[in-house]
């Protein structure tokens, strides 16, 4: 983003000097780079836009042309990966765009276990259930043949990852839904 000074500061360094002594064409200098800087500052934003990764206010646009509910109390960076899991998830599906599309969801790393009547989405990288689920089933039931059954796998805590492991302080920091059956109580 750039500021009205730093416009000003651009626009004198392509003038002579002798309009510096000038005031009328100093107010007009400021004038200019005030609206220029915005100008400037909006067009960025319209080019933030058009790039999944950047859009912001254009999210509803993207969704839009992928046929996504427009679903504003998301977090950015999920409605981001809804996008990218549509554009992603058009073709043959294989087991590497399993892959790519569980992972657009999920920050970590999966593992897609094939199977004759079924897909196993192993989420390897943390503990617990991801918080959106729903939207990573969703993503997959799309992609996925509708007559194989998909199963999530999940990552817990174990008490041989505990015990004698961790310390007392450590024990406590950590939440009911890290471990199998836990729940956060709230």
């Amino acid at each position: 983003m750039i500021t009205k000074d730093e416009m000003l500061k651009e626009l004198k360094k392509e003038l002579p000097r002798f309009y510096n002594n000038i005031r009328d064409f100093q107010e007009l200098l400021n004038v200019e780079a005030k609206h220029l800087a915005a100008l400037d500052n909006l067009i960025d934003d319209l080019v933030n836009q058009i790039y999944i990764d950047t859009a912001t206010w254009g999210l509803s646009r993207w969704e839009k042309i992928f046929g996504i509910r427009t679903d504003e109390s998301k977090p950015l960076d999920q409605r981001r990966a809804v996008i990218k899991s549509k554009v992603r998830g058009a073709g043959v599906t294989t087991k590497a765009l399993v892959k790519e599309v569980a992972e657009s969801w999920y920050n970590g790393e999966i593992e897609v276990i094939e199977q004759p009547e079924k897909v196993g989405i192993k989420f390897n990288s943390n503990f617990g259930i991801p918080s959106n689920l729903a939207d990573v089933q969703k993503a997959l039931r799309k992609i996925i043949p509708a007559h194989l059954i998909i199963e999530y796998l999940f990552k817990y805590l174990l008490i041989k990852d505990i015990h004698e492991v961790k310390t007392l302080s450590e024990m406590e920091s950590i939440t009911l839904d890290k471990f199998a059956g836990g729940e956060i109580i709230g």
